[in-house]
């Protein structure tokens, strides 16, 4: 029963999120609803501006992640109703909307992508230098993903009494008071691998095994309600992927990728996986460290570049390979990565 607790919300987000896509995509399109502007105000060089298409981002919707959150809105909201409306040991069972589980993850994902979406909508309307400066526009949003930080784990601290992380092969490790920096910079560091969404069908594959891992990992728990999360929004992500290979039919948008970026860390400290985080999402971390070597060379070692494009996907593409080939070879390390996560929670 906890499998079927676990694949039915899986296979019921992947469902609801291809049926509304279709009135979605329609409502995007209608709107426009894409950067009216390029963000060409930044330093960048003459490689990345052959490689970075800026025609297919002034013409593809940018809010495709409405789709990942809706399509998990809706699975949440049809297997509570069901276990309200029609109470049984079935639906009672598969309800996984818990007080001790799931409200928190479900609560910052649709918080995050509340405020994802407004900064996908000051995008869509040029609003100002922020629409057009890559620069500015990345420290505005860590400044907003500094300010989820700091209320998810205040509620971690303060209501959750979450002071301790645990330390694979080594026991916990008590932070007291820390614990809230410690969490704001796991944030960060989570969001950062952001830099990930800029490939069709890049994001959307790699954050489906990570979501996949932690389902499996939540399970191995105990934490079933996490679990059956996890793979809903492994399902939601599907669906969103199935539109988003190539040529995609919209992004994923800061609605999308800064919802499954926050919600990713808190599920992490749940699981008592958060050291483990690198190894699981090993695609996102080494793509963030690649633009944090490249920004660091170039200030410091007078305009050097470690790499020909950074981020590291574009890196591949700068010197031959294809999209497809990025992106595929890409998913095969996520996959291989998520594993051996599973496999070091198993033994440690």
């Amino acid at each position: 029963m906890d499998i079927l607790k676990i694949i039915f919300p899986t296979v019921l987000t992947f469902f609801i999120g291809l049926s509304i896509t279709p009135f979605f995509s329609r409502y995007f399109y209608r709107y426009r609803m894409w950067k009216k502007l390029p963000r060409t105000e930044a330093d960048t060089s003459e490689t990345f501006n052959k490689i970075h298409n800026t025609t297919s981002e002034t013409s593809t919707p940018r809010v495709g992640g409405v789709i990942i959150w809706s399509a998990v809105l809706f699975t949440v909201c049809v297997i509570y109703f069901l276990s309200l409306i029609f109470p049984s040991d079935l639906t009672l069972k598969l309800n996984f909307f818990s007080r001790s589980q799931t409200l928190v993850p479900l609560g910052a994902f649709f918080f995050a992508a509340f405020v994802g979406l407004i900064d996908d909508m000051l995008q869509i309307t040029g609003w100002g230098t922020y629409a057009r400066d890559a620069l500015v526009y990345r420290k505005v949003k860590i400044m907003l993903v500094i300010l989820i930080g700091i209320v998810i784990s205040l509620w971690f601290y303060y209501k959750l009494d979450f002071s301790s992380i645990h330390i694979p092969f080594g026991g916990n490790l008590e932070l007291g008071i820390v614990f809230i920096p410690f969490f704001i910079i796991v944030m960060l560091a989570t969001f950062s691998t952001s830099v990930i969404d800029g490939i069709d069908g890049l994001a959307g594959g790699v954050l489906t095994s990570v979501f996949s891992a932690f389902a499996v990992i939540a399970f191995i728990n105990n934490q079933i309600d996490i679990s059956a999360l996890s793979g809903a929004i492994a399902g939601g992500i599907l669906a969103f992927l199935w539109f988003n290979v190539p040529p995609a039919r919209f992004y994923m948008g800061e609605t999308g990728i800064l919802a499954l970026t926050v919600v990713l860390a808190v599920i992490a400290f749940l699981t008592d996986t958060v050291l483990l985080l690198p190894v699981i999402a090993f695609p996102l971390v080494i793509t963030a460290l690649s633009d944090i070597i490249q920004m660091v060379s170039y200030k410091f070692f007078n305009k050097h570049r470690v790499f020909k494009v950074a981020p590291l996907h574009h890196h591949f593409q700068a010197i031959g390979w294809s999209r497809e080939k990025v992106v595929m070879r890409y998913w095969i390390v996520s996959i291989i990565s998520a594993i051996t996560g599973v496999i070091l929670v198993l033994i440690s």
